[in-house]
């Protein structure tokens, strides 16, 4: 199971509403939104985690 970057949810990978790759890695998304919440500002979401 993945960590949904933005919503913080379990995503199943083969069953992600969405998927994006960034620096190399891949991360995995429940729903459309949050990918395109993700694309628009990845450091953002990925830095949220750091804190």
């Amino acid at each position: 199971m993945a960590i949904d970057p933005i919503c913080k949810m379990q995503v199943d990978e083969e069953k992600a509403a969405a998927t994006s790759e960034y620096k190399g890695q891949k991360y995995y998304f429940c729903a459309v939104a949050c990918k395109r919440t993700f694309d628009l500002e990845p450091e953002k979401y990925l830095d949220k985690g750091k804190e």
